[in-house]
C-alpha cells in the first residue's frame, strides 16, 4: 500500500536546474554526500525496527536507484508527490530498476536532514506503517538536495528471489515430496508438465505414458507452499506421482496491473 504526503516550497522550479537533474538521473551517480545521507536514513530506519522487535532491512540497489530517479524528479517538480504526469506507477519504476518483489511501498518528504525527515515519517500514521510493516525486508533510499532542502524518497519491498525455471521446479518438487507424492523427474513428464504450464487451454496434446487424473496451474510470488486447493486435493489420497512444470508468469494484460515478480506453476497428479 502506498501512502502520500502533499508539500509545497513555493513555484520555485529552476530550468537549469532541471537539466542538471535529469543528466544526474542518466548517470545515476550520487555524490559520497547523498551515500551518507541515505545511509543515515536506513540506520535510523532499523534502529527504529530493532526497539519494535521488528527485523532490519537490507539495502536493495536496485530500489535505491528507482528512489533517486524520482527524487530528481521531485526536486525539479518543486512539489513532492508519489507521482507525476508521464511518470509510471512506484510497482514499474521499480521493476525497471530491477527490483523483484511481492509488495512494495514508498514515503516522500522533504526536509532539512535525515533525523528529521525520519522523524517526521515516524509522527505520519501512514509514513510510519510503511517503514514498520514486518512483512518488508529491503530499502532503498535517496536524498536529493534543492531550494535549500533535501528530498528524500525511502521505497520499501518484500523481496522475491530471482529463481531459474529448474529451481522454481525443484522447490515445488520438494513439497510435493514432503506430501509423500514420487516426483516424476524423465524428461517426457516434464516437458508435458511445461507444455501445461505454458498454455491457457486444457490438457496438451502429446505426451506418452499414463494420463494424469489432475491438473492445476497458478501464479503466485509464494513458492514456499502449495496452494490450499492443490493440499487438499493431495491429502485426499490416491495420487501416487506428480509432474512438475515452470513457465514464464503471464499478465493480464491490463495497463493498471502492478509489476509484481510471480512464477507460474503447473502440477500433475497421477
Amino acid at each position: 500500500m502506498v501512502r502520500s504526503i502533499v508539500s509545497s516550497i513555493g513555484a520555485c522550479t529552476v530550468f537549469c536546474l532541471a537539466i542538471v537533474l535529469a543528466a544526474e538521473a542518466n548517470a545515476r551517480v550520487q555524490t559520497p554526500q547523498q551515500e551518507a545521507w541515505a545511509q543515515q536514513i536506513v540506520a535510523l530506519a532499523n534502529q527504529s525496527r530493532a526497539e519494535a522487535g521488528l527485523s532490519p532491512l537490507r539495502w536493495d540497489a536496485a530500489l535505491a536507484g528507482a528512489a533517486y530517479d524520482h527524487a530528481l524528479r521531485m526536486a525539479a517538480e518543486g512539489q513532492i508527490a508519489h507521482r507525476y504526469g508521464g511518470e509510471p506507477d512506484l510497482a514499474t519504476r521499480a521493476a525497471s530498476a530491477g527490483a523483484h518483489f511481492s509488495m512494495i511501498e514508498e514515503n516522500v518528504a522533504l526536509g532539512n536532514s535525515p533525523a528529521q525527515i525520519h522523524d517526521s515519517w515516524m509522527h505520519s500514521q501512514g509514513h510510519h506503517d510503511n517503514l514498520m510493516n514486518p512483512r518488508i525486508d529491503r530499502i532503498g533510499v535517496a536524498l536529493v538536495p534543492a531550494h535549500g532542502v533535501l528530498y528524500a524518497v525511502a521505497d520499501y519491498e518484500q523481496s522475491v528471489p530471482q529463481l531459474t525455471q529448474a529451481q522454481v521446479e525443484e522447490k515445488i518438487g520438494a513439497l510435493l515430496q514432503g506430501s509423500g507424492l514420487t516426483v516424476m523427474e524423465d524428461s517426457a513428464s516434464l516437458a508435458f508438465a511445461r507444455r501445461y504450464c505454458a498454455t491457457d487451454e486444457g490438457m496438451p496434446n502429446g505426451g506418452s505414458g499414463p494420463r494424469p487424473r489432475f491438473l492445476m496451474r497458478w501464479q503466485s510470488s509464494e513458492i514456499t507452499r502449495l496452494p490450499q486447493q492443490l493440499e487438499a486435493r493431495i491429502a485426499k489420497g490416491g495420487f501416487q506421482q506428480a509432474a512438475v512444470g515452470a513457465c514464464d508468469a503471464k499478465s493480464s494484460g491490463a495497463s493498471s496491473e502492478p509489476v509484481f515478480t510471480a512464477y507460474r506453476v503447473a502440477v500433475l497428479l497421477y
